[in-house]
């Protein structure tokens, strides 16, 4: 009886690096690992409907331009940059500008809000409804830096590489893009009281 080690999946790294070499199947396993962040941050960036066109040529660029991946950066940032590229691609190919939808805020519930708790939900969504419009009214920049930092989760590198903008240009627009916000949030709860 012969004892097998168990598979140890791939981390991203090695899956990278069997990829640039024509491995498939390790290119799949990094499609299958970052679909659904590239999901959401399509979305969260304004695709809307488009999302999962974005996100698939996004995935088709990132194999095309593996060859250029040099690790510098996670392989995470470096696809999420592809997506917002390909989601600004998305937005200057529109002819109208009142696409922008963050349905994945949205969508998600708050998870902090009790079972039956009709009144805690009804709160929730209209501050999840507050939050969304006002994400809505930002600039595209300001919205790409807070989804980014708070969103996706990103870390300050992530974000740069992501958005390809200088550390100190995150670090000034995330509290810039973060006082414009609150400013909104504030003011729509003075209107609605």
């Amino acid at each position: 009886m012969s004892v097998t080690e168990p598979e140890v999946p791939l981390d991203d790294d090695e899956s990278v690096k069997r990829a640039q070499h024509g491995d498939l199947e390790a290119y799949e396993l990094l499609v299958a690992r970052h679909t659904a962040s590239a999901y959401r941050t399509a979305v969260l960036l304004g695709a809307g409907s488009d999302a999962e066109d974005v996100v698939q040529e996004a995935f088709v660029k990132g194999y095309r331009k593996l060859a250029r991946y040099r690790g510098e950066s996670s392989f995470r940032s470096w696809l999420l940059a592809i997506v917002a590229n390909e989601t600004r691609n998305l937005h200057r190919s529109r002819t109208r500008r009142d696409g922008l939808v963050l349905r994945a805020a949205a969508a998600d519930p708050d998870p902090a809000i009790e079972g039956d708790s009709a009144v805690g939900a009804v709160l929730a969504a209209e501050r999840r409804t507050m939050l969304v419009e006002a994400l809505r009214r930002l600039p595209a920049k300001d919205r790409e830096v807070i989804v980014c930092r708070y969103f996706l989760d990103l870390n300050e590198d992530e974000t740069v590489t992501m958005l390809g903008w200088p550390r100190g240009t995150v670090k000034s627009r995330t509290s810039r893009a973060l006082a414009k916000l609150r400013a909104m949030l504030d003011l729509q709860e003075v209107r609605h009281g």
